[in-house]
């Protein structure tokens, strides 16, 4: 992997290009930017993604989360996914994201809390959801969110785009499709709700592939302030889906989250 993983200049320009549009963006502030990284180097990275067979993987199974695989060991992670995951932790990207959202003081996750390497198979979903808001053990607020897609491929009657849907889980109001090296980076709060809730239908031997960093806080606005929580689901309008003691259990949530869980619950 190259030392010169990110190009600071465009980034620097680019953040300030889009920093009015992101803010503006329904229907919570996001940007989506295609061909993010050299292409050398987004292959060298997507080359580099472990397969489903690779040992590391932690998979979720539950009525919101279906055939998830994870990797948030950083040391498990093939040395240039690593290196890469280092340059979006490191301080070039993190003004980047600073000036892009006008969030400033944003703090990296370099323990990948909930985040790192994602992979989810044929016939998996993750519901509609808004993210734990709070990291207790740091007391830092959860702020932003980004999804680096790794496939190389990807048909969009395979299902799989990232939905974005109204504060009141209405209405679906964009679908962004997980197309290799497309950055997706948005802003958390009680009213950012998303998912990819269609099961995927790429055929057997592919999978939705991504690495997914959340950045924090200390504090956030008033008009965002909430209660603690830990993820939480809801139903897309027509449908419907138990969530069990299980599916508390294994969203996601950082470990402190799950104890909490297991407490709420009783187990």
């Amino acid at each position: 992997m190259r030392n010169d993983l990110l190009d600071l200049a465009k980034l620097d320009w680019m953040a300030r290009e889009l920093a009015e549009p992101y803010k503006t963006a329904p229907p919570f502030p996001h940007a989506c930017i295609d061909d993010f990284l050299d292409p050398d180097i987004y292959h060298e990275a997507s080359d580099a993604f472990p397969s489903r067979k690779e040992g590391a993987w932690f998979k979720y199974q539950s009525a919101t989360e279906n055939l998830k695989l994870q990797i948030q060991d950083f040391y498990a992670i093939p040395p240039a996914l690593r290196a890469l995951i280092v340059e979006l932790n490191g301080p070039g990207f993190v003004r980047f994201l600073e000036t892009l959202t006008g969030v400033r003081g944003l703090v990296p996750d370099p323990h990948l809390h909930g985040g790192g390497l994602h992979q989810t198979l044929p016939g998996g979903h993750l519901g509609l959801h808004i993210d734990y808001n709070y990291h207790l053990e740091w007391k830092l607020d959860r702020r932003v969110n980004v999804l680096l897609y790794l496939n190389d491929t990807w048909e969009d009657s395979w299902a799989g785009h990232l939905q974005l849907w109204d504060e009141s889980v209405q209405h679906c109001v964009r679908k962004i499709a997980p197309i290799g090296n497309r950055l997706v980076v948005f802003s958390t709060n009680e009213c950012s709700w998303h998912g990819h809730p269609v099961p995927l239908a790429c055929p057997q031997g592919v999978s939705r592939r991504s690495i997914a960093l959340y950045y924090y806080s200390n504090g956030r606005p008033e008009d965002e302030v909430a209660d603690v929580h830990t993820t939480r689901f809801q139903a897309a309008p027509g449908t419907d889906f138990p969530l069990t003691a299980r599916d508390i259990l294994t969203g996601i949530t950082p470990p402190y989250a799950k104890a909490l869980a297991r407490r709420i619950v009783g187990r």
